[in-house]
Parts: structure tokens; sequence; C-alpha cells
């Protein structure tokens, strides 16, 4: 009789969580890339004007990382290998930053609004995020 340790379910475990580790350890990283391009796309300075108390600033930043997390999850659960991670991670960050710009040409100045705290003006960027956000991951998971 083969011992616990031998088992085929912890076989697989032992096999599969480093790969597992390794996944999401690539997605974690599109997401801090993102994040990153992002914050140097936009004409506001956010983890400053978070730290001065700028709430619209932090609805905006909070969005973008949530706004991102979405599609690259599905990314994540739809993807066999590392390179079609960063591949389909890379799509839906490029297609989200342009979210950020077409939502500005309809705000007017969005990053003015945010910059002064206008939480309505970043309330509406969140929901644009967000929504795309849900079509992007409906579209990569196919």
């Amino acid at each position: 009789m083969p011992s616990q340790l031998q088992s085929p379910e912890v076989q697989a475990f032992a096999t599969g969580f480093p790969v597992t580790l390794m996944h999401a350890g690539v997605t974690l990283l599109m997401l801090i890339i993102g994040t990153a391009l992002y914050a140097m796309l936009t004409p506001h300075r956010e983890i400053k004007l978070i730290r001065e108390g700028n709430s619209a600033a932090a609805l905006s930043l909070g969005g973008v990382m949530v706004g991102l997390a979405i599609p690259l999850a599905i990314s994540l659960t739809a993807s066999t290998s590392v390179i079609e991670i960063v591949i389909w991670g890379a799509a839906t960050i490029a297609v989200q930053l342009l979210v950020f710009r077409l939502t500005d040409m309809v705000l007017q100045g969005l990053p003015e609004r945010i910059h002064e705290g206008e939480v309505a003006a970043a309330a509406l960027l969140v929901g644009a995020k967000l929504a795309t956000a849900l079509i992007l991951a409906a579209a990569v998971a196919g």
C-alpha cells in the first residue's frame, strides 16, 4: 500500500504548484507593469496626490488596478503557458491604457479634474475601466 506522501494527489500538487506560482507571479508582474505604465502616461502623479489626501486620485488608481486585474485574471485562467499570459496581458493592458485616453477626451481635462480632487470624474473613469475590463475578460475567455 503506497504511503500518503506518494499519492497521485500529492504528486500532482508537487508538480503543479511551482507552475501555479510562476503563472501567478508573471500575472502580478504584469499588473505592476500595467499600473506603472498608467502612472507614467498620466500627467498627474497619483502616488503624490494620494499621499496628499486626494481621494479622486486614490479612486482613479484603485480603479485602474482593478480594471487591469480583471482581464489579467481571465488571461491567467485561459492561458496554458507564460508566453500566452504575457501576450494576452500586454494586449489587455494596451486596451485599458487607451480607455483612459478616450475617457479623457470625453471628460475634457480628466487629469486636471482628478488633480483637483473631483471624485465624480474619477468615478466615471473607474466605471469606464471596469466596464472595459469585463468586456475584455469575456473576449479573452472566448
